[in-house]
């Protein structure tokens, strides 16, 4: 097992109390071992694995400093449950637009250019082992010997006819009311996006964001020349409508560009009512809704939850998503319905790309054709609902007391809220050192807010690898706030 050692002096990990150790802390990961349940008794445990008593009570000390089991006098050993975290509240960004200054300095970390990343939790790319790379290799085999006239085919902007077929027989499920004719395909939701801010703004404008908002959309922001006007957002309902009705009363916003399902980073998810109203607020005053429902699959419970477009009974709602995070990234193929903009969008498709592979789209076609698409779906759900668990669980036992941690019913991110005396991008200076690598908190924002905040995405799973990252981020940020309590006690 090729684990990484972040605490100094630890042993060698080939030692037998070891590996009973990492043995152990697997099954409490994997949930085969459950929050308060008693281990064997260190003779028991001696007996069934041949290995001496001071072996076993060396790998159960070493469980208890990794926080995963504890001690109870006079009774034995149980596994430890987390910490119960309270939710962060709803976020209080600034109350007037702000132009949009990209951070240079932390492009190498979004666009994943750093060395030597041992533990990468700032990238939300889920890992390859997630997707059913060996069928749609095959389908792509096949399709093009069969059909080798492909690769020589540029396609037409609006996209495949199959694929957008597909996509809008899907869309049924939850209500969605459009053609195959209204879908136009698009290189991945980046671009869907970026269309849709081409056809309903000009430089300038003010569009309204949540707050915090994915550092990918300020980026589009400012490439545009646009100001942001961040939205009091709830890490668990999502925008606060009322506070979007208050900031659109002067006519400053010309766009609202929002994730109701499972925003990244803050892992919400707006209620259909909420939804409802929102839709009902920007018809009435004339404000494009841009919907971002790349998350909207990864729903961990339940039914797949609504997209907003599912109350929009005027095309006002230009809803965006990709098969990139759920099935291929590679192929980069997204899409849009852009309701009233649609021809709009389908001329700006036309300039910016002209087209998106034909090969490409009639590979995914043809996956969703044969009904391997939803079967993939659950297991990735299943996937990203364990891993999301495992990480939550992990920063309530390590991380320093007061943190708040919202954990959502959907998606694969955390969003962290450490006590206010720890700067996370010191933290992130800090914990590069050791090869852990996240998100911090600043960079969802323009008014650089949420300092003391991290995004951490739970893309692979879960391991003791993961584990004692986590532990030894926990440990560095308690150093960050006991050098902060330092500077406040005054000298005797």
């Amino acid at each position: 097992m090729n684990d990484l050692s972040f605490a100094a002096g630890r042993r060698k990990p080939d030692t037998l109390y070891h590996q009973l150790a990492e043995d152990l802390a697997q099954a409490i990961l994997a949930g085969r071992l459950k929050c308060g349940e008693k281990l064997p008794s260190v003779r028991k445990m001696s007996a069934q694995r041949q290995l001496s008593l001071s072996t076993v009570m060396e790998a159960y000390r070493e469980l208890e400093d990794r926080g995963l089991i504890e001690a109870r006098p006079q009774s034995g050993f149980y596994v430890r449950a987390a910490t119960a975290f309270a939710t962060p509240a709803l976020t209080q960004p600034p109350q007037t637009p702000s132009s949009v200054v990209t951070q240079a300095e932390y492009w190498p970390y979004q666009s994943g250019q750093i060395a030597d990343i041992k533990v990468n939790f700032g990238l939300a790319i889920l890992h390859p082992d997630h997707f059913p790379l060996q069928s749609l290799q095959r389908l792509l085999s096949q399709i093009s010997r069969h059909e080798p006239e492909l690769l020589a085919d540029y396609g037409t902007p609006p996209g495949d006819p199959e694929l957008r077929r597909h996509i809008a027989r899907r869309a049924l499920a939850w209500g969605g009311q459009f053609e195959a004719e209204d879908v136009i395909v698009t290189h991945g939701c980046l671009e869907a996006i970026n269309l849709c801010l081409r056809a309903v703004t000009r430089p300038g404008d003010v569009v309204a964001i949540e707050s915090p908002a994915y550092f990918g959309v300020l980026q589009m922001l400012e490439s545009y020349q646009l100001k942001a006007l961040e939205i009091p957002t709830h890490p668990q309902t999502g925008i606060s409508v009322e506070a979007l009705e208050l900031a659109t009363r002067n006519g400053q916003v010309k766009a609202a560009l929002l994730l109701p399902n499972f925003s990244n980073p803050l892992g919400c998810l707006m209620p259909d009512e909420n939804k409802r109203r929102l839709v009902e607020l920007l018809n009435e005053r004339n404000i494009p809704l841009i919907e971002d429902d790349l998350y909207g699959e990864f729903f961990h419970h339940g039914e797949r939850p609504r997209p907003a477009k599912a109350f929009d009974k005027t095309g006002n709602v230009m809803l965006c998503s990709s098969f990139t995070k759920t099935l291929a990234p590679g192929f980069r193929v997204g899409w849009v319905v852009a309701g009233r903009w649609r021809r709009e969008l389908e001329k700006l498709k036309f300039i910016n790309t002209y087209s998106t592979s034909t090969l490409l789209q009639k590979t995914i076609a043809r996956f969703l054709e044969n009904g391997g698409y939803d079967h993939h779906l659950r297991k990735l759900r299943r996937a990203v609902a364990d891993q999301l668990a495992c990480g939550a669980a992990a920063i309530q036992r390590y991380f320093p007391a007061e943190t708040r941690l919202n954990i959502p019913v959907g998606g694969f991110v955390l969003w962290v809220e450490l006590p206010a005396g720890i700067n996370t991008v010191e933290l992130l200076q800090r914990s590069i050192g050791e090869g852990i690598v996240f998100a911090p908190g600043e960079l969802f924002s323009p008014s650089r807010s949420y300092r003391n905040c991290l995004r951490i995405c739970c893309i692979e799973t879960w391991t003791t690898r993961h584990e004692r990252a986590i532990q030894r981020l926990g440990q560095l940020a308690q150093a960050l706030l006991d050098e902060q309590t330092e500077l406040t006690i005054p000298a005797a």
